[in-house]
């Protein structure tokens, strides 16, 4: 790995590209778009091809409780036949039903289909590091003769006929689904019932429903923090990958436009939805996003794309004798006001990137935001409405009640004016050339408070976990030019063989099984206000 992809990309051919991508949402699924323009390597690793470097021996107190093993754990023990894929499946599935009355972080458990799938993986071919790994599918993901529901009244009784991309590759790469995940209803709010009951709770206060989990995957991020499952899926829109990753000490990815393929999925916005894992470490992210990423006929967001990189390596800490070193040099960029204040989230900010800064190869730098960041960021945001609102017309006027307590945003963006619109998909492209021409001149990498403005312009994001407040995860975000995962991941990687945060884990809950959901608490409805504020 000579260079990092986002070197050989020409930024102006994404511009372009993203361009296209934002006029064709009228007709999304029909237009051809652009090709990015690519100077690097060609050679890549299919998902499903074993590699040395997604596999790690695992820690003695892993061995001993099997949920505990990430996914490159538990490769490890797979791999060498020292573990049954059928073992970590029932270990998974005994904590679903001893501690998920009480997370209620799954909506559908398949059980006796894991089990059946566990067992049929010692008949066939070893697939890789994903084969027999336990995984938690946000529900509105496709999966084949299972009930795939967006946790919304409109797909209350939809069952698909076959699974989404992304969930077709993981399985075909040994991965086995062990459920579907609560969500946000059609991905608009942390996990609720449509009519506002919340449902998922962050694994960090299980007797506390009001903490935040984070936003619409709080399903997938409270199975894997709460380690009902190794890993997940979520999707982003507005930080619905980032937020439960900060918000329950996960590592979350959400890849560049088109990395990976949205068919088969209920969508929420056609120039704004990203497919991505939500994970324990960097390693375990890129594990997952190497078998999701690729060209997919049914999407044309994923064609005319640089190759998928090695993400495993890219993922793989390297050691300059004993002295951790980035694998790429890499210059971080601060924006203003991110180690502002005395607030133990800004000691934690302080203290990761003093971390980096230590790091061979690692140069911290402060950056100034593009001219108009606020009104670019902030003003023009609400245009994803329109895009959202517009498939599901239909149904707006069949029954205003299908949208549960979320139906005001979607009546904004019904109601918007093409004009206003317009002028926000022009701001959106204004944004994105200055963050490739201007932020991207000053830094490789950003550091970031929130998804916005990366979710707004397609660009990669990794959140990872730097510390604790009050017994709650903290976390940050880092954002990249295009298709720049691989080093996203490398500079993960680097701090997390650093410290330690993402190997701590909660306390489990008092043993609510999950048939006894009685027994959880009390849970508040979200009012409209509140959905309002919350939406992606």
């Amino acid at each position: 790995m000579s260079a990092p992809q986002d070197v050989h990309v020409d930024r102006r051919s994404f511009l372009a590209r993203m361009a296209v991508l934002g006029a064709g949402a009228a007709v999304a699924g029909t237009v051809g778009l652009p090709q990015v323009a690519y100077s690097g390597p060609v050679a890549t690793r299919s998902g499903s091809s074993p590699h040395p470097d997604a596999y790690a021996e695992p820690r003695p107190e892993a061995v001993a409780d099997l949920t505990e093993l990430t996914i490159a754990e538990a490769a490890w023990l797979i791999r060498a036949g020292r573990l049954r894929p059928e073992a970590l499946v029932e270990a998974h599935l005994e904590r679903i039903a001893a501690f998920d009355g009480t997370y209620q972080a799954f909506n559908l458990v398949l059980a006796e289909q894991a089990t059946a799938a566990a067992r049929a993986l010692r008949r066939g071919r070893y697939h890789g590091p994903l084969h027999g790994i336990p995984l938690a599918i946000k529900d509105n993901y496709y999966t084949a003769g299972v009930a795939t529901t967006a946790n919304s009244y409109v797909f209350a009784d939809f069952v698909p006929p076959f699974d989404a991309t992304a969930v077709a590759r993981l399985t075909t790469a040994g991965g086995i689904v062990l459920g579907k995940t609560q969500m946000g209803p059609l991905a608009t709010t942390r996990a609720t019932t449509p009519d506002g009951v919340v449902t998922t709770v962050n694994a960090w206060t299980p007797s506390n429903p009001s903490t935040n989990p984070g936003g619409s995957s709080t399903g997938t991020a409270t199975a894997v923090a709460g380690r009902l499952a190794v890993s997940g899926i979520g999707t982003q829109t507005g930080g619905s990958i980032t937020a439960p990753s900060n918000a329950q000490n996960l590592t979350g990815l959400k890849p560049t436009m088109g990395r990976a393929s949205l068919y088969g999925i209920v969508p929420l916005t056609y120039s704004r939805d990203h497919p991505g894992p939500l994970a324990r470490d960097a390693k375990d992210a890129a594990i997952m996003l190497q078998a999701m990423a690729g060209e997919d006929p049914n999407d044309p967001r994923t064609q005319g794309l640089p190759p998928v990189p090695n993400l495993a390596s890219a993922a793989t800490p390297v050691y300059r004798g004993s002295r951790v070193t980035l694998r790429w040099k890499t210059r971080i960029g601060v924006i203003p006001g991110f180690v502002s204040g005395t607030s133990s989230t800004a000691a934690a900010r302080r203290a990761f990137l003093d971390t980096l800064a230590g790091v061979e190869g690692c140069t911290v730098v402060d950056v100034t935001l593009p001219d108009e960041w606020g009104l670019l960021t902030g003003r023009f945001n609400d245009v994803r409405l329109p895009e959202r609102s517009e498939p599901f017309v239909p149904y707006l006027r069949q029954d205003l009640k299908l949208f549960g307590v979320s139906l005001t945003s979607w009546l904004q963006g019904a109601l918007m004016g093409a004009d206003e619109y317009v002028t926000g998909q022009r701001a959106k492209l204004v944004l994105l050339e200055r963050v490739l021409s201007g932020l991207f001149e000053q830094c490789d990498v950003v550091v970031q408070t929130s998804p916005v403005p990366f979710d707004i312009i397609g660009l990669p994001e990794l959140a990872l976990p730097i510390g604790f407040s009050g017994g709650l995860p903290i976390g940050t975000i880092l954002g990249g030019r295009p298709y720049a995962e691989d080093r996203l991941l490398s500079v993960a990687a680097a701090y997390q063989a650093l410290t330690d945060w993402h190997w701590q884990r909660p306390a489990d809950p008092v043993a609510a099984g999950a048939g006894a959901r009685s027994l959880a608490p009390a849970r508040p409805r979200l009012t409209a206000a509140e959905v309002a504020e919350q939406s992606e």
